[in-house]
Order: structure tokens, then C-alpha cells, then sequence
């Protein structure tokens, strides 16, 4: 059974990863890190982002159909969530522009 969302997971989990990882610098080089809900929310979501490409990965790798589709499954769940994170860091990061 050939892949559905796999190889598209792994190319988007990969470049949002980079996103998250812009993020996390930028708080670090404004030392805005310490006080700030953001860096948590994109750590985890970058966890989730490097698990998601891995399951991925090892989908598109597996010969077995089974652990094929529990692998795809479990890394659309993780994208899906992360897709969620990214969109509260959006949000969280706008209303504390409009704020100041």
C-alpha cells in the first residue's frame, strides 16, 4: 500500500520545524526567553514537529503495511496538533504585540 500523506508530512514537518526553531532563537537573542509562554508552546511543538517527521520517515521506509499505516496515522495526528500550536503562537504572539 503506497503512502498517502507521508512524504507530504515529512517535507512540512520539516520546514515548520525550521519556523519553530527561528522562533525559539529570536526569543533567545532578544532575552525574551525566560519570561515567556512562547518559547514553551514552540518547544513542545517542535518536539511534536521532529516526532511527526520521524514517523514519517519510517513510514515511507516500512515494508509492513500495518506499521505503514499506524506510523502515518500517529505522525498526521502529531502534524495536525502542531498545526494547532503554531496557530496559538501566531495568535499568542500577535495580542502581545497589540498590547505593548
Amino acid at each position: 500500500m503506497a503512502n498517502k500523506t507521508s512524504q507530504h508530512i515529512l517535507n512540512t514537518s520539516a520546514n515548520l520545524l525550521g519556523f519553530c526553531l527561528v522562533i525559539i532563537t529570536s526569543l533567545h537573542f532578544a532575552d525574551k526567553a525566560e519570561n515567556s509562554l512562547v518559547d514553551e508552546l514552540t518547544s513542545i511543538i517542535a518536539l511534536f514537529l521532529t516526532l511527526s517527521s520521524a514517523l514519517s520517515f519510517f513510514s515511507i521506509k516500512t515494508e509492513k503495511p500495518k506499521m505503514e499505516r499506524s506510523f502515518e496515522r500517529t505522525a498526521d495526528y502529531l502534524f495536525l496538533i502542531s498545526l494547532f500550536g503554531i496557530f496559538a503562537i501566531i495568535v499568542f504572539i500577535i495580542i502581545n504585540f497589540w498590547s505593548h
